[in-house]
């Protein structure tokens, strides 16, 4: 409690910043402080929230992508059906 008391601004932050935080008095919990869930976005509000980024370069993506796998994982990867 005297951390809430005494640097409240601060421990509210840390919530709002996606900690959970347990309140205690002499040792013993007696609240908990999380955040609120956040309200869904809506699909015109993600696309304006992504508009400014740049065009996906699909060549550039697998080359990453190549980059962080072995390339004979890819061989070894069936693509028919078992049976």
């Amino acid at each position: 409690m005297r951390e809430l008391r005494n640097r409240g601004g601060a421990v509210i932050e840390r919530v709002a910043g996606g900690e959970t935080l347990t309140v205690t008095r002499d040792g013993e919990p007696v609240a908990e402080l999380r955040p609120l869930p956040r309200r869904p976005l809506s699909s015109r509000e993600l696309v304006e929230r992504f508009r400014h980024l740049e065009p996906v370069d699909y060549e550039r993506f697998r080359a990453d992508i190549d980059e962080l796998f072995e390339p004979d994982l890819w061989k070894n990867l069936r693509t028919d059906p078992p049976g």
